[in-house]
């Protein structure tokens, strides 16, 4: 059933479903909107920072060959290992995607855990000054000389806030708070934040009517589940998949080498670990902080619907109520919030 062209309104309604690592997406996604016999017509924007880079399979958790076949899938696969992809790349390739799905009668699905490019896709991207490309291969190249430790001094210097906020790994986020503050003179924390006035290309995106899934899991059974899929992505082949990508040359400094799950395989002297039952534990260990941060950041969207992962046989039909609500226009009222423990 073709549910998007139900009005005339030249306002995209968008899906969003989403939750921590592990939650159940891809098998509501599945069977919700794979196969002839879907009840609604849909694609799938991945909402997933890291499936978008091409080799790495495994552990990102990407869906199957035979489900993208069955349900399109955008923004999987697009970016090499060694490339850069930021949320306001996500935001720009999800716009063109909604546009694309939906031109075609078919709704749109914007899907995975990534809080922050959900957050920004909603909201839209901070009104943060354009990128210094002086300033930019200055930092890199204090970066590769000195590291950074002398970096995150100076962040937590000039802007704590955004010190605060940033992972110490995620180097590309830190030059960048760094940059705009030897740019401007003011810390990136003090720009007006997403959805407020003033953020970036508002006007040029599309219109949409959003609706926010989301999926609410107790806290320890989503841990057995995190801890059982780390163990079926080792009994895949998960530790030839990165070994296969080292071999290829992509080494633990490249963006998308930087993911949990493949990371952990480097040793503190960038060898390849070999005590595969150790990785192992560190991974899980590292998804499970990962989801816990998911959780909090989920918590900060607007308006979400959570639902309850238990049962899993009744999640879809759950989910498709919300959505059949959604698409006849029939959701007013703000929706109930939900605040993790």
């Amino acid at each position: 059933m073709n549910l998007a062209r139900a009005t005339d309104s030249p306002v995209i309604p968008v899906i969003l479903l989403f939750g921590p690592t592990a939650s159940g997406k891809t098998a509501i996604l599945e069977a919700l909107f794979a196969g002839n016999g879907a009840p609604i017509s849909a694609e799938v924007v991945s909402a997933d920072s890291m499936q978008v880079y091409r080799g790495m399979d495994i552990g990102t958790a990407k869906p199957s060959k035979d489900l993208q076949a069955r349900l399109p899938h955008h923004l999987i696969d697009i970016c090499d290992i060694k490339e850069q992809f930021t949320v306001g790349d996500f935001v720009r390739h999800a716009d063109r995607a909604c546009v694309d799905i939906y031109s075609r009668g078919k709704i749109p699905v914007v899907s995975g855990g990534t809080g922050f490019y959900l957050k920004n896709f909603v909201l839209g991207l901070p009104a943060a000054p354009p990128s210094d490309l002086l300033i930019r291969d200055t930092l890199k190249k204090e970066f590769a000389t000195g590291g950074i430790e002398p970096l995150l001094k100076e962040l937590r210097s000039v802007d704590p806030v955004s010190a605060q906020r940033i992972h110490p790994n995620d180097t590309y986020r830190l030059l960048r708070a760094l940059e705009v503050y030897r740019l401007t003179g003011k810390p990136l924390s003090s720009y007006p934040p997403s959805g407020t006035s003033g953020h970036e290309d508002s006007a040029e995106r599309p219109k949409y009517r959003f609706l926010l899934i989301g999926i609410q899991r107790d806290r320890e059974e989503l841990y057995e589940r995190i801890n059982h899929r780390t163990r079926d992505m080792f009994l895949q082949g998960l530790a030839a998949e990165v070994k296969s990508l080292v071999e290829k040359g992509y080494t633990r400094e490249d963006p998308g080498m930087r993911a949990i799950g493949y990371q952990e395989f480097f040793l503190e002297n960038g060898q390849f670990a070999t005590d595969l039952e150790a990785v192992e534990t560190l991974i899980a260990r590292n998804s499970r902080r990962y989801a816990k941060r998911q959780i909090t950041f989920f918590a900060s969207l607007p308006e979400v619907h959570w639902i309850p992962g238990e049962p899993d046989a009744e999640l879809p039909s759950r989910v498709l109520d919300h959505i059949i609500k959604f698409i006849a226009g029939e959701f007013h009222k703000e929706a109930p919030q939900y605040h993790p423990s």
